[in-house]
């Protein structure tokens, strides 16, 4: 078994998939950790998430820690570029150990525990057993390498408000859908249907899987696609993307929207906030709620 660079990437909370990116598509990577959490009795007691950890397959003299600096210092500058700015990257402070002999592909799973993700809902790894009350809804989930392991404040934000908002025979689109949680989680609401798509092909095959685990499989129509491809309107929208991307689309959101929907935009740093409440605004969808949790927040809208 080779031995291995752990990378660690100090920065803004936003930033994390950006970087995310960085590892999977500059190097060798075995997985990222985007987050640290504690638990106690399935409740999240503390979280650090503005450190990102990443496993950097390691060849005789093939990295040293000075050239992956320079290699995240040039993505940085790329990224900025393309338009975005010091504050939303935050200060990239990078440190590399080597680590010996460990399968980091399978290690992470060692902290990743059964989650409470909202009232009712609870989130079990596919390799732990998980005992719930009568009234819990069980979601058993492994993410591969998509995004949504249900421990993320974002993706409970969305939880809580399909729990609140979604109805019965509800028909559903999960707009960046990743391990295809929120759309389970929708189905095992007594969603009529969903679709979920994701502009990543990789973790459609992943999605289909977690919904073949959690018996939802006949009720999920999964895509490789982004939300102006749709042209079907649905009763519920989930969006828990980056904060930039859903003031981008927030017209195409609208568009699959029927008359008195609900949608859910997560994703989004309270600091952030403002930004989609102005594309909001700008295409007359009325806020309903904004929920928060840690430093983010979700805001339900409806359209009208």
């Amino acid at each position: 078994m080779k031995d291995y660079f752990e990378v660690s990437v100090t920065i803004n909370p936003s930033a994390i998939e950006l970087v995310t990116e960085i590892f999977f598509e500059r190097f060798e990577c075995e997985g990222v950790v985007q987050a640290e959490e504690k638990y106690k009795d399935l409740e999240l007691i503390e979280t650090t998430n503005n450190i990102a950890k990443g496993y950097i397959k390691l060849e005789e003299d093939e990295f040293s820690p000075a050239e992956i600096q320079k290699i995240f210092d040039y993505a940085k500058e790329e990224l900025k570029e393309e338009g975005f700015t010091d504050e939303e990257l935050g200060e990239w402070k990078i440190s590399a150990k080597k680590v010996i002999n460990q399968d980091w592909s399978q290690k992470w799973k060692e902290h990743w525990k059964p989650t409470k993700a909202s009232e009712h809902v609870i989130i079990c790894p596919s390799w732990e057993e998980c005992e719930r009350k009568k009234d819990d809804i069980l979601i058993t989930l492994d993410p591969g390498s998509a995004f949504g392991t249900g421990t993320h404040a974002t993706t409970q934000l969305c939880i809580q408000a399909i729990e609140k908002y979604l109805k019965k025979g509800d028909e559903t689109a999960d707009i960046g859908t990743g391990s295809g949680i929120l759309a389970i989680t929708a189905i095992k609401f007594g969603a009529a249907h969903a679709i979920a798509i994701d502009n990543d092909p990789l973790v459609i095959d992943v999605a289909k899987d977690n919904a073949q685990m959690n018996n939802v499989f006949n009720k999920i129509d999964f895509m490789h696609a982004t939300a102006d491809m749709l042209i079907e309107q649905y009763d519920f929208v989930c969006a828990n993307i980056l904060h930039n991307v859903l003031a981008e689309i927030m017209g195409d959101l609208k568009n699959i929207m029927k008359p008195n929907a609900h949608m859910v935009l997560s994703g989004i740093l309270d600091e952030k906030k403002d930004i989609v409440l102005e594309a909001v605004k700008k295409q007359n969808l009325n806020v309903v709620e904004i929920l928060h949790q840690e430093q983010w927040v979700a805001i339900v809208v409806q359209k009208v």
